[in-house]
């Protein structure tokens, strides 16, 4: 990767709906080449997607709740895993090194229903022994493109 890849990757990172005629004049260069080290880029696995970024409140999920899950049982992870990726108000979620073993970011209406998404569908998740819950007051950096 050399500073011309890095320059795609950082406009890209700002504005993905670029056309490439509008990328490669950005980075000068001519179409062709700036459309070659794209697809390069994308077939490498650099780029590995496009999406929107969704103002959560505008769609009714303005309420997140950060949660320190700590697990019970080792053998549970794979189950606990797969059960939460079938959550679609789980919008992040890492496994840790230490205590907790789980940071999850749940993003929901309001704070009822985070409550019965937690009780009746995460604290019932496979190896679950305690789930910590801290409701986000406000988002300070979120959605920050890589370095490049």
């Amino acid at each position: 990767m050399d500073a011309i890849d890095r320059k795609i990757l950082a406009v890209l990172q700002a504005e993905g709906r670029l056309t490439v005629t509008e990328l490669a004049q950005r980075i000068g260069l001519s179409a062709a080449p700036c459309h070659r080290r794209l697809r390069e880029l994308e077939r490498s696995g650099v780029i590995s997607g496009y999406r929107a970024v969704i103002d959560p409140g505008a769609v009714g999920r303005g309420f997140e709740v950060l949660l320190a899950v700590t697990m019970d049982r080792e053998e549970s992870v794979a189950g606990f895993e797969s059960g939460l990726a079938e959550i679609p108000e789980v919008v992040h979620a890492e496994r840790l090194f230490g205590e907790p073993d789980y940071f999850v970011r749940v993003a929901t209406a309001d704070i009822g229903a985070f409550q019965r998404l937690r009780d009746e569908r995460l604290a019932r998740l496979p190896g679950v022994q305690r789930l910590t819950s801290t409701i986000v007051m406000k988002k300070v950096v979120d959605n920050r493109p890589l370095p490049t």
